[in-house]
């Protein structure tokens, strides 16, 4: 697929249809031995599956309420099928036994991980997404989530072995690379992006992923993170412009949001525009990849969100 060679604006492109992103297995094509090693962990049979088909993987992931009553978020994989996502969900049970209660994140349960299948069973929460276009109520909500994460594990575990974020997603920094030279400011843009390698105090705890479908508002008044597949260390404040990416990309004015939190308060200006051209590469770059059969919608979202990134950037730098 050929790259745009100029921005088009997130007005023109395909709306990414939130909440209805993923093309999840059902509960019925579970293998028999995965329903019940399932059943076995939740008390009986299991009366009821609910997918849950935000996100952009296609592994099993419902609430299974069993005749008892118990419910759980279950998550599984075919190290088989699906190598990528049953490594991603061993990875995440890894690090959440780890992080224990640090994280405002779901409990985890049990795990089952054998040469087969990979099968997590997490604190089933009765609760709801943000709503897109962002409510700015409901995104406040989401900044304070942001805030208490970065405050969460202020001594990172050793055993977590987190690495920086320009080593475990390098497209970060290299992305505009792929992106033609044609593309306004491109020069500045990559130069802006591969400085991220040398921001100061970027060895901070970040989720990496806290996009609104990563978020559950607890009908308890608890505001949890899912995902915890990706944690790295990055700046304080990145979780933060994630999100307010997306709500520029909605409408909102963002720049006031990011100058009223504390932990941007003393974030340079060309520090944050370095992880908002990094942004952009990254996602300009994977725009330009075919869409996986298994998540029809990844490319979409890839195009919105680099096009939401790229509007902020260049608002905040003053390039027409």
């Amino acid at each position: 697929m050929t790259l745009p060679a100029a921005p088009v604006g997130t007005a023109g492109l395909p709306a990414v249809p939130h909440g209805r992103t993923a093309v999840r297995l059902a509960w019925r094509f579970l293998p028999r031995e995965v329903r019940d090693l399932v059943e076995q962990h939740v008390g009986g049979p299991v009366v009821e599956a609910v997918s849950r088909d935000s996100g952009f993987t296609p592994g099993f992931a419902s609430v299974v309420t069993a005749e008892s009553g118990h419910c759980a978020f279950v998550k599984a994989a075919s190290r088989a099928a699906q190598p990528e996502i049953a490594a991603s969900y061993a990875e995440e049970a890894r690090k959440l036994r780890i992080l224990g209660d640090s994280i405002p994140a779901p409990r985890l349960e049990w795990v089952c991980d054998d040469d087969a299948w990979v099968v997590l069973g997490i604190e089933a929460v009765d609760a709801r997404q943000p709503r897109r276009p962002w409510r700015p109520a409901e995104l406040e909500r989401a900044l304070d989530l942001a805030e208490e994460i970065a405050d969460a594990p202020r001594e990172v575990p050793a055993e977590l072995d987190l690495k920086p974020i320009q080593e475990d997603i390098p497209p970060i920094i290299t992305g505009w690379d792929a992106v033609p030279a044609t593309w306004p400011h491109h020069a500045e843009a990559a130069s802006l992006a591969r400085s991220i390698a040398e921001l100061p105090e970027a060895d901070r705890f970040v989720h990496c992923d806290l996009r609104d479908d990563n978020i559950l508002f607890a009908e308890d008044g608890r505001t949890l993170a899912c995902d915890w597949n990706w944690p790295t260390l990055g700046p304080v404040w990145f979780d933060l412009l994630v999100l307010l990416v997306s709500a520029h990309g909605d409408g909102l004015d963002v720049e006031p949001l990011l100058a009223s939190r504390e932990l941007a308060a003393n974030a340079e200006p060309d520090h944050v525009d370095a992880v908002l051209a990094g942004l952009c590469g990254f996602m300009l770059s994977s725009r330009g990849k075919p869409a996986p059969a298994s998540s029809p919608y990844l490319r979409a979202h890839a195009n919105w969100y680099a096009e939401a990134a790229w509007s902020w950037l260049a608002q905040r730098r003053g390039w027409t």
